[in-house]
């Protein structure tokens, strides 16, 4: 009987013998016997997740991102209810009087710097107009995050329409945009930027309601027009990679229109490098609108951080509270949002995990 079972586990396939490596069933652990289904279980836990939603489940345990997010969520919700938030403090935007307001010397006649903390002001008011600074800060964020966020979104747009064109396209169209993007990135922002300043100025200084509008334009145009080019060569440099794909060869083989590869079938593949790329370019125009603003460039007609450190420099010695809130605002407001964009790349790119 011995010799017949072994003369059978002789002659069975290598595929089906149960090696033991000498080691008998007393010696066999748990973990041994069950290792071949615990493969089967990691799949199962990761079977149909996106590379996104893996992304996201990493930036949820990043402790720092979350907080950055709740940072920006805060300044997101000070931006949209301003209106609410300077009724609910009992302030008002640009509703100050000069002559009861301030005191010969045009400094408030309440409030810091001279006088104790009221709730009447809680930031103090302006010199010269009397104008409350927390209506002015409220409004000076919606300001902010709406210039960067439209701004953003228009780069974002012509990055990834120019980059998925120039990386599908072969010879003369991949050359053409190369080039326009080589001519961008050539031109000095801050010298077309103060160009653009007196042009609007001198066409529309005597139509206020227009020269607002068109201020507001020109720097939106500024931004945006000298924004996309990092991100247009980044989606190119993608694209040419990804159009030599077997996807993308079958699609073209069997006659998909060249608008429905673009759309359909490259630009889902670059969404992680699209979103890193907004979560790091929101940071960057939220200080160059206050930048602008502050060398005179921005928007009129409506509160903006960058009008009010301008307006608070020449009375930084005496009342140096009216500086500190707007810098401060857009100090926290640029490193939350930088921080979340680090935590967004490492989140999508694990290999550049600090």
């Amino acid at each position: 009987m011995r010799l017949t079972r072994r003369h059978h586990a002789a002659h069975e396939p290598a595929s089906t013998r149960k090696v033991t490596m000498g080691i008998s069933p007393t010696e066999l652990n748990s973990s041994d016997v069950h290792e071949d289904t615990q493969p089967e279980l990691v799949k199962k836990k990761i079977a149909g997740r996106s590379p996104t939603q893996i992304a996201l489940d990493r930036l949820k345990k990043d402790k720092i991102a979350m907080t950055c997010t709740v940072i920006v969520l805060l300044f997101i919700a000070i931006a949209i209810f301003a209106p609410l938030l300077t009724d609910l403090f009992g302030v008002k935007l640009r509703a100050g009087d000069p002559i009861h307001d301030t005191d010969q010397f045009n400094f408030p006649a309440f409030g810091p710097p001279d006088h104790g903390f009221t709730m009447k002001a809680p930031f103090g008011i302006a010199p010269n107009t009397g104008d409350d600074n927390l209506a002015e800060w409220f409004y000076g964020a919606r300001t902010s995050l709406a210039v960067a966020t439209i701004a953003t979104v228009i780069s974002t747009l012509i990055g990834i329409v120019m980059g998925l064109v120039a990386g599908f396209s072969k010879g003369v169209g991949d050359k053409v945009i190369t080039f326009v993007l080589d001519v961008f990135l050539s031109l000095p922002f801050l010298i077309v930027a103060l160009a653009l300043a007196p042009i609007i100025t001198s066409r529309f200084g005597d139509k206020p309601d227009q020269l607002e509008f068109w201020q507001f334009v020109a720097l939106l145009s500024a931004l945006s027009f000298f924004g996309w080019m990092t991100l247009a060569r980044l989606v190119r440099g993608e694209v040419l990679s990804l159009r030599e794909r077997e996807f993308v060869q079958a699609a073209r083989v069997i006659g998909v229109p060249t608008r429905r590869i673009l759309f359909k079938e490259l630009l889902p593949n670059l969404i992680a490098p699209i979103i890193v790329s907004i979560s790091l370019g929101l940071p960057a125009y939220v200080t160059a609108e206050a930048g602008l603003a502050y060398l005179g460039i921005g928007v009129v007609g409506v509160p903006s951080w960058g009008q009010t450190i301008n307006k608070a420099v020449p009375f930084f010695d005496t009342y140096p509270l009216y500086l500190y809130a707007p810098v401060l605002g857009i100090l926290v407001l640029v490193v939350a949002l930088n921080l979340l964009g680090d935590a967004v790349r490492d989140a999508f790119d694990p290999k550049t995990r600090r």
